[in-house]
């Protein structure tokens, strides 16, 4: 490009931030101008909600740059209040209107970068324009929720997702009564249903209270509080409510320029960021990018990834066929609930099955770290392959500790389309303060290597058919202290192999335990010894919901 080129940035935050920053570094002479609607052109989203709670004091902090910053350090030309209204492509400019005073200006550009974000989605129910419902997106949006909660208050958070679980988190932190309330019958949705039971269990724990498989009708204002209706005919009764069931994208300035846009609403790209107007990028919670596990479209509305996508097109831009593309999204993603961790990365079982592909899965448990040193607390690992080439799809992972570590590390073995077999041979950092011999990575490719060799058949679900024994391998006090649902014998595993006359031979069984090991041990026993037999995948543990009576504990 020229030393002339003028990029004309219209968002900061993530992606336009990114861009711009990557731009100046590659071309110092260039003319860069970033538009703003805003009060605050670079923020770090993400943290807000530990402001609101607390755990981060500084404000300042979460303002990664003003205009200033950008000014000294990058002699960028940021002018924020300032909203992109039209733009004429053929002229190859863009109205711009100033909010403060309301005069409008063309700016022309060789170059621009559309990074428009998001906004929280607002369903046009009655009374959601009361000035208690509230959402969070902003440094404003942030300083109105910490103004308006106070310790003793009652909260109801509708949307358990990411923002729902860290907000109703942090104003239990702040004091507050929580209800969270979510559409579908589990919290967290990104996760597959028994991936959620600790997380659950946990923010139970703390009293948060949670509805599931609910959504709210209407709220209904009072001069005190807020009514909240749900679609059940329950009603919540409330100070304040954060409404957190999703975003939408801001494309309505890229629709209206007529670039083309896929079925959701997103800016379609090119693996270079380019709009369908090659003088046009885009970038952030707005596009439509390509799925890096199964070839298809998908929106990640993420900072991860608006940061490299902005640096993409800077690169395009100014470096033109030295750029490298941008190749695709993963959705790596980690959510915490007071002390249990949750996340995921690639994708879930349950997309899968909504999308009609061939998969398998098992579920492992284990400890973060060796189990005989000091502190190993309960980590579960569930991985998702291809079944023809065991090509890995997708992970998740929930525990107190080390669950952002198994998830980078799965991350990047679906990346590197690792299979099954490379899980079984990673050579990963061991010492007993830090991991095991056979860390649950380890092992969740063996167990994926058992299944698909044939030495044991899983099941995810206990049958309910009263032909099928079911045999509870656990001790007999843990048995009977923390009853499986059902009708089960109870046969400790050490005892196993001198009770087979217990079982009828020509009935199928399923094996359990807590954890999944034992239930695999014996079940390998049983089948060896001519019975039809599955193993309960992942274990109690793992898969008892935990609403449910027989709630086993989680130490």
């Amino acid at each position: 490009m020229s030393t002339s080129t003028r990029l004309l940035v219209i968002g900061g935050v993530a992606a336009g931030a990114s861009c711009a920053a990557r731009a100046r570094r590659l071309d110092e002479h260039a003319e860069i101008i970033m538009i703003e609607r805003g009060p605050d052109v670079s923020f770090a989203n993400c943290g807000l909600p530990y402001y609101v709670g607390g755990e981060i004091g500084d404000r300042a902090a979460l303002a990664v740059q003003t205009p200033a910053s950008l000014k000294g350090l990058l002699n960028l030309d940021v002018r924020t209040g300032c909203e992109a209204v039209k733009i004429d492509r053929a002229g190859k400019r863009v109205e711009v209107k100033y909010l403060a005073d309301g005069r409008s200006e063309w700016i022309s550009y060789d170059k621009l970068m559309l990074s428009p974000g998001a906004s929280p989605l607002r369903p046009p129910l009655p009374g959601i324009d009361d000035p208690r419902v509230l959402t969070l997106r902003n440094l404003h949006d942030m300083d109105r929720i910490v103004a308006a909660t106070e310790e003793g208050m009652r909260a109801v958070v509708i949307g358990a997702g990411f923002i729902g679980v860290e907000m109703a988190e942090q104003l239990r932190h702040k004091g507050l009564s929580v209800q969270l309330v979510e559409l579908q019958t589990q919290i967290f949705p990104q996760l597959d249903a028994p991936m959620t039971a600790l997380l659950e269990s946990e923010l139970r724990r703390h009293d948060v209270g949670i509805v599931l498989g609910d959504g709210v009708a209407r709220f209904e204002p009072q001069e005190s509080h807020l009514r909240c209706h749900l679609t059940s005919g329950k009603v919540l009764e409330a100070d304040l409510v954060i409404l957190s069931i999703g975003v939408k994208p801001d494309t309505e300035l890229a629709r209206d320029a007529g670039l083309a846009l896929g079925p959701r609403g997103h800016i379609v790209v090119n693996d270079f960021m380019q709009t369908s107007d090659a003088d046009i990028y885009a970038a952030g919670d707005a596009v439509q990018t390509q799925d890096r596990v199964i070839d298809s479209p998908i929106n990640i509305p993420m900072g991860g990834p608006a940061n490299r996508q902005g640096r993409v097109a800077a690169d395009h831009i100014f470096l033109a066929d030295k750029a490298r593309p941008y190749p695709g999204s993963l959705g790596t993603a980690i959510v915490r609930g007071f002390d249990v961790a949750a996340g995921i990365t690639g994708w879930s079982e349950k997309r899968l099955i909504a999308a009609g592909k061939a998969y398998q899965t098992v579920t492992v448990n284990d400890h973060q770290h060796a189990t005989y040193y000091p502190g190993a607390k309960p980590l579960s690992l569930k991985i998702i392959w291809e079944p023809e080439s065991g090509r890995l799809l997708g992970a998740q992972a929930t525990g107190c500790e080390g669950v952002d570590k198994r998830l980078d590390v799965m991350a990047t073995a679906i990346l590197a389309k690792m299979g099954i077999d490379d899980l079984c041979h990673l050579e990963l950092a061991y010492a007993p303060p830090f991991g095991a011999a056979k860390d649950a990575i380890n092992l969740a490719g063996f167990a994926a290597c058992n299944r698909r060799d044939g030495l044991v058949r899983h099941t995810s679900t206990l049958p309910t058919d009263l032909q099928v024994q079911i045999v509870d391998v656990r001790p007999k006090p843990l048995a009977d202290a923390f009853p499986a649902p059902g009708s089960v014998i109870n046969i400790p595993f050490p005892t196993l192999r001198a009770n087979l006359d217990k079982l009828d031979r020509a009935r199928p069984v399923v094996t359990l335990c807590a954890f999944g090991k034992m239930s695999y041990f014996a079940a390998r026993i049983l089948a060896q010894e001519g019975f039809d037999v599955a193993s309960f995948s992942g274990g109690l543990k793992a898969n008892v919901d935990p609403r449910s009576p027989a709630k086993l504990p989680t130490a």
